[in-house]
């Protein structure tokens, strides 16, 4: 099952039959925009797409009832309005395992600015390993947030080291709050496993890095549709992204950051056309996960209608070491992998100034050469996780993402004709179902 590093891939027909029917007319880049758009105004889209094969289970309000989780599959569940709910997995004595909980409000749902989703992982003897919470924000504009429960095994932790049953609490952090709404919400759930390194290493974080913030990059854009989930992030290399983004929506993407490397990121909204006037605080939320689904920091960009940008705070290279910062902001940098660029528009912007959608600009810098990393004893669950490879390089300079862009590339080689195109469609078409149905 994928979580995300290597997209699962399906085609739409009713998409290539739009592209199809463009391609005569258009060139290849503007037959898949005017796919998108056809898309996005087609139906009512969901706020989040979970991971294709996620297994349904069911949170338990008492730990003697709950059920367990395995490292490297996805779940769904859902969370009531109030109260907590409860899951277990089983962990051996040395490896370090992280569970992280993305939390979908249902539509229409309203939320307090505190409101949100709260981890917690304790052992069995109800001994605390660690807490996180994750909120909506000033713009009160519900969207797809997760948070993640960790236990580690180190020096300078002496609860939760041995061997045995532990458990993941997932519960609501605001539901009483003015304005929130008691609907239940959607969650998806991922556990993953990290092995022990072959020596000890450093016991503290590096005291020196280069926290001075670069100037944002520059070039022309290329437009790059994100993804509408974790497991369908839309892969970016350094570069220069261009993406549309109505209010109401969340898209995501994933960058590839090896040991040593930084990561520098500016998100820009360009001008409104429309006219309107007013101001939203945060209308645009950016947010950083790390390989795990861990939250690493996240920035606003308020609008007014005119051109805004705003950058994600200096972070540190991707080492192991960082694991022991006093803040979590650098300890979230803790491994190589694909990092999650999570950017939400805010629902309120709609109401003065329109549906859009917003031309975003994401300015990707990765900065430094890859160093080699730890020596792991044995291998992560999920495989290859906390590794970047050359495939994974590759896949992000190129832009192969998931679900509809696949079927726009098939068509995307101008010059060929729609009988053609459509035997190349169909032919990926049925080759991708033959996959899916031996996955």
């Amino acid at each position: 099952m994928w979580l995300g590093r290597r997209p699962a891939v399906a085609v739409r027909l009713g998409v290539v039959a739009v592209v199809l029917g463009t391609t005569a007319a258009v060139g290849p880049g503007q037959a898949a925009l005017a796919a998108v758009e056809a898309s996005d105004t087609a139906t009512s889209p969901s706020p989040y797409a979970f991971a294709e094969g996620a297994r349904s289970i069911e949170g338990a309000r008492s730990t003697a009832d709950a059920a367990p989780l395995e490292p490297g599959t996805v779940y769904r569940s859902s969370l009531p309005s109030s109260g907590k709910v409860s899951y277990r997995i089983a962990l051996d004595a040395s490896s370090n395992a992280y569970v992280s909980v993305t939390a979908v409000p249902s539509p229409g749902s309203t939320v307090s600015v505190i409101d949100g989703v709260k981890v917690s992982l304790q052992d069995d003897n109800g001994a605390p390993c660690s807490a996180d919470t994750a909120s909506f924000g000033a713009a009160r504009s519900p969207h797809p947030v997760a948070a993640w429960g960790k236990r580690e095994i180190s020096p300078a932790k002496p609860l939760c080291r041995e061997a045995g049953t532990y458990y993941v609490f997932v519960e609501r952090v605001d539901p009483d709050g003015e304005g929130s709404s008691p609907d239940a919400w959607d969650l998806e759930l991922v556990a993953m496993t990290e092995p022990r390194t072959a020596n000890t290493g450093a016991t503290s974080a590096p005291e020196v890095w280069n926290s001075a913030s670069p100037q944002p990059l520059q070039g022309e854009a290329e437009r790059r549709r994100g993804g509408e989930g974790f497991a369908g992030a839309t892969p970016l290399a350094q570069g220069v992204w261009r993406d549309g983004i109505r209010p109401g929506r969340t898209l995501f993407y994933e960058v590839p950051v090896d040991w040593g490397q930084q990561l520098h990121v500016t998100a820009e909204l360009g001008s409104s056309d429309s006219g309107g006037t007013g101001y939203t605080s945060d209308a645009l939320d950016l947010a950083l996960y790390n390989p795990a689904r861990g939250h690493v920091a996240d920035v606003g960009v308020g609008y007014d209608g005119d051109q805004k940008s705003n950058s994600l705070p200096a972070l540190p290279p991707v080492d192991h070491a960082n694991r022991h910062a006093p803040t979590d902001q650098i300890g979230a940098m803790r491994f190589a992998g694909s990092y999650y660029l999570v950017a939400h528009l805010a629902e309120d912007v709609a109401d003065s100034f329109g549906d859009g959608p917003f031309a975003m600009t994401l300015r990707v810098r990765v900065s430094g050469a890859a160093k080699d990393g730890p020596r792991y004893v044995g291998e992560s669950e999920p495989k290859g996780v906390f590794e970047v490879t050359d495939q994974d390089r590759q896949t992000a300079a190129e832009g192969v993402a998931a679900g509809d862009d696949t079927a726009l590339r098939v068509v995307a080689v101008g010059g060929i004709g729609t009988g053609s195109a459509l035997l190349v469609g169909l032919g990926v078409w049925t080759v991708l179902a033959r996959r899916k149905n031996v996955v």
